[in-house]
Formats: structure tokens, C-alpha cells, sequence
């Protein structure tokens, strides 16, 4: 991964050093004979859950045992779930929890948790040899104090990969000349898109317009984040936790093109909860999303009166043509809350042994999560990890961080700064542009039951004009989650 070297280090220890911080060192507040009880709040389930429950209770026993900590992990669901009951505990709702000492935590959450002041100061606990351990970019993603201190402590990051059912893509492949190059580009990945839409249609002559959709994401914030970074433009850029919104008509179109009009014209698709389970339907072949989404991309395709195996493989993420080489970062951090200082020292370094390269490769093996430390991002590593410790692990998770690895030396890693209401001017790009292109694609459907064929009947979307008002649409309602006059 292209590296920006130690800038937020410095960031984050100039910070420390002036409010006087240095790092606590060796100096340990904890007696082995009087140990803390730490609760972890975190939203990981099934596979994910038992891999962190296995590596907490490896801590207490041995780590945790010599140091005088005792951590208990609970799931609270799903990640609104997990913001759900945190927002009840700072409120002091009736029946809420109790806060707990560590908790699972996105950027955006933890800043709203940072303004009402109930995070820890992390660097207090971390020294500049400690802190220059980790990928630079993930510390600095957790320096979202107003001093610039940290706040989040990166434990398990992702990033995006592509998904491709190959049993259903070779047949098609074949018969028109399409290549896997075709969808290392986004433009190439919807011409590939028109051209499987157009094959499919064609196999059932005596039933026009019945082709079928290829391709589909997860995430449309990271579309519009890391598709506008491709581009060269920094839609939300942060200084001192101010955020200035760039949005540039042509980028804007270009996203827009290669997403809502396919998705208009039926290239496209998202039916399900997840892209994975429309692969799972046979509704699409492929999609781009998160490495933690691996383990979920489907063996079989099930249809209503059939079933049958399928293959996969693994690729990067596609981009722009002619875009910079960015790929998303992502993956919630742990941030610690604001108590004693017995009970943070004790929580970092439960975390500090959490992202130890071994046990953070252990947890990532089953989870798809890349590890945080530097160095530690190689197959030759995980590979020494699953043999030392005798792991069973899902060939499409490993096959996902193979090529994740495999890719850092040639990608930079961009997520944007917090600040405030980042988490409803997210919500903007989730939902603005595929909310109306899953509105617009019924009304072409139902053109097209009438007996329009496609062209015709998705004609009026795909304008000059269709654009202009989607776009003014778009800032307008950036601007008003952002608080600013629309």
C-alpha cells in the first residue's frame, strides 16, 4: 500500500506531546492480584463472533491473566444496532446499559461520541515506538479530537474487492469475446453490463426485453468517496473538522452514467439486502464489496426451480478510466470510554494485543478483516499463522486477502476526515442516487409491460435535463444533512 509516511504519527504525537502526554510506557497502574473486568461492545456475529470470543479468551488466560485484565466481549446485533444502545448509554436512557469500557465504532459514530466528551485520549496510553507500528493511515483515521489526539484504535480494517460468478460468466464470455480485463475499469464493467443484458435477452427471442441484470454494489457512499478521488476531486474535504463539499458537475456525471443509467436500463441491479444474496438468486453475476463479504458470496445459485454449484474468483475493485488507483479504507476501530486511568490503560492493552500481527491475522483469516500493523499484510504471513495455529480457513475469504495483499503495493488506501454530521451526509450519497434509480427502474418496467422496447421506454431518464435535476436534487439535499441553506 502506498504509504504517507509519518504524518499522522507526528500529527497525533505533536498533539500528545503538547498537552503533555509522553505515552504511559511500562509503567503499569494494574495489580495481577486485583484484576479489571473490561466489557466490549462489538457487532460481530456467527463465523466472526467465535473468532473474537476464541481471542479473548486467549487473552484472559494468558496476556490478560500475567497483566491483570479480564475482558468480556458482547454482540450487540448488527452495527446500528451496536450505535443504537451506545447513543442510550451516553443518554442515560431508561433501561440502557451501563457504557462499556470498549466498543466497536465507525469514524463518524465516534466523532458524535467524541463531542460529548466520553471517549479516552489514546495517545496518553501509546508511545511514539507503539504508535509508529501501525499503517499511517489508520492512525490517522483515528486522530478525530480537536487537538488531534487519538481517538480510535484501528483493530481490523477492509477494503473492496470484486466478485464474479464464473460458472455463468464463461458461457457468455465465450460467446461474445468479453475478458476478466474488461472489468478492472467501471466504464468497462458496464459496457460488460449492456452486453450480458443484450446475450441474455437474446436467449429467449419470443420474449423481448427479458434480459437480465450483471453486475451490482454495495456501499454507494464508497461509489461516490472513492469514485470522485479516482476522478481527482476530495468531495468532502475536512480541515480542523470544518468540511467543505466539492462537487463538480462532469465528475458527477460520469458517476452518474456509469451507475444510474445502467441501473435504469436493467445492466444493473440490487434486489436483495446485500448484492451477495442476489448472487445467491442468480440475479446478478458479480458485484463489488466489502473483503468482509466474502465469506458470504454464495456456493450455489437457488432459483425457484433449480439449483446448481457455482465458481468464483476474486479480483480488485474496478475504477475509473484514467483514475488514480484508490481503493477504499474502511472497517470500524475500537475507541475506548472516558473513565479511569486503571481501567484505559487496561483497555489498550487488550487492543494492543488484539493487533498483534499473529492474533490480528487469526481474527482477519475468518472475518476477511486486513491486519493493521505494518508488515503484517502478506499472504507469507497469514499463511505462517493458519499453519502455527492449525486454522481452517474458507477458500473464498483467503482467496479475498490474497488479492487484497496482493494489490497494497500498487493502491492508496482513502477514507475521508470526520466531521460533524458526516453520518447524515453519508446517508445522502447511500440512498439519493439508488433511491430514484430503483424508483425509475419500475417505470421503465412498467413501459417496457406495455410493449415499449428499452430505449424507448428509458429514454426520458437518460437526459441532459434528467441529469441537471438530479444533480440540483443531489447538492441541495447535500447541503441540508450537512446544516448548511440548500
Amino acid at each position: 500500500m502506498k504509504n504517507s509516511g509519518k504524518t499522522a504519527i507526528g500529527i497525533c504525537l505533536f498533539a500528545a506531546m503538547a498537552s503533555g502526554i509522553s505515552g504511559c510506557g511500562s509503567n503499569s497502574p494494574l495489580d495481577p492480584n486485583d484484576p479489571i473486568s473490561l466489557t466490549v461492545w462489538h457487532y460481530y456475529n456467527g463465523s466472526q463472533q467465535t473468532a473474537f470470543d476464541a481471542l479473548v479468551k486467549e487473552f484472559n488466560e494468558t496476556a490478560g491473566k500475567e497483566k491483570g485484565i479480564y475482558v468480556q466481549g458482547y454482540s450487540q446485533g448488527s452495527v446500528s444496532d451496536l450505535e443504537t444502545a451506545v447513543r442510550a448509554s451516553i443518554n442515560g436512557e431508561v433501561g440502557a446499559d451501563a457504557m462499556p469500557d470498549i466498543f466497536s465504532s465507525y469514524a463518524d459514530t465516534a466523532y458524535e461520541v467524541e463531542q460529548s466528551g466520553a471517549l479516552a485520549n489514546l495517545s496518553e496510553y501509546l508511545s511514539e515506538e507503539e504508535l509508529s507500528e501501525y499503517v499511517d493511515s489508520y492512525i490517522e483515521e483515528g486522530c478525530i479530537a480537536a487537538d488531534g489526539t487519538l481517538r480510535i484504535f484501528p483493530t481490523a480494517k477492509s477494503t473492496e474487492i470484486m466478485m464474479l460468478n464464473t460458472t455463468d460468466w464463461e458461457p457468455f464470455a465465450k460467446d461474445t469475446g468479453m475478458s476478466l480485463t474488461d472489468l478492472e475499469t467501471i466504464e468497462g464493467v458496464a459496457a460488460a453490463a449492456k452486453a450480458y443484458y443484450e446475450w441474455t435477452d437474446a436467449q429467449t427471442p419470443d420474449v423481448p426485453e427479458d434480459g437480465r441484470a450483471f453486475y451490482g454494489r454495495d456501499a454507494m457512499a464508497n461509489y461516490f468517496i472513492i469514485g470522485m478521488k479516482q476522478l481527482g476531486v476530495e468531495i468532502f474535504a475536512v480541515e480542523n473538522g470544518k468540511m467543505t463539499l466539492n462537487v463538480p458537475k462532469e465528475e458527477l456525471r460520469r458517476l452518474w452514467e456509469n451507475y444510474y443509467v445502467p441501473m435504469v436500463k436493467g445492466y444493473f441491479g440490487a434486489y436483495g439486502s446485500f448484492r451477495s444474496d442476489d448472487v445467491k438468486t442468480g440475479d446478478l453475476l458479480a458485484y463489488t464489496g466489502s473483503t468482509a463479504s466474502a465469506m458470504y458470496f454464495p456456493d450455489q445459485v437457488e432459483k425457484d426451480d433449480d439449483s446448481y454449484a457455482i465458481d468464483y474468483i476474486v479480483t480488485e475493485a474496478p475504477v475509473f478510466e484514467g483514475g488514480e488507483h484508490i481503493a477504499v479504507q474502511q472497517g470500524a476501530g475500537m475507541v475506548v470510554s472516558k473513565s479511569d486511568e486503571q481501567r484505559e490503560y487496561a483497555a489498550v492493552e487488550f487492543l494492543k494485543w488484539f493487533t498483534q500481527a499473529e492474533n490480528n491475522l487469526q481474527f482477519g483469516s475468518v472475518s476477511g478483516y486486513l491486519p493493521v500493523r505494518i508488515g503484517a499484510g502478506s499472504i507469507e504471513k497469514l499463511d505462517q499463522v493458519i499453519a502455527d495455529k492449525q486454522l481452517e480457513v474458507a477458500p473464498k475469504t483467503y482467496d479475498c486477502l490474497e488479492v487484497a495483499f496482493g494489490a497494497m503495493d500498487r493502491i492508496s488506501l482513502y477514507t475521508n476526515r470526520s466531521f460533524e454530521n458526516g453520518s447524515a451526509v453519508r446517508k445522502v450519497l447511500e440512498y439519493h442516487l439508488s433511491d430514484q434509480a430503483a424508483a425509475d427502474r419500475e417505470r421503465v418496467k412498467e413501459a417496457l409491460s406495455q410493449g415499449q422496447r428499452l430505449e424507448e421506454a428509458a429514454a426520458a431518464f437518460v437526459t441532459d435535463e434528467a441529469f441537471e435535476q438530479w444533480y440540483q436534487s443531489f447538492c441541495d439535499a447535500l447541503n441540508t444533512a450537512a446544516g448548511e441553506q440548500g
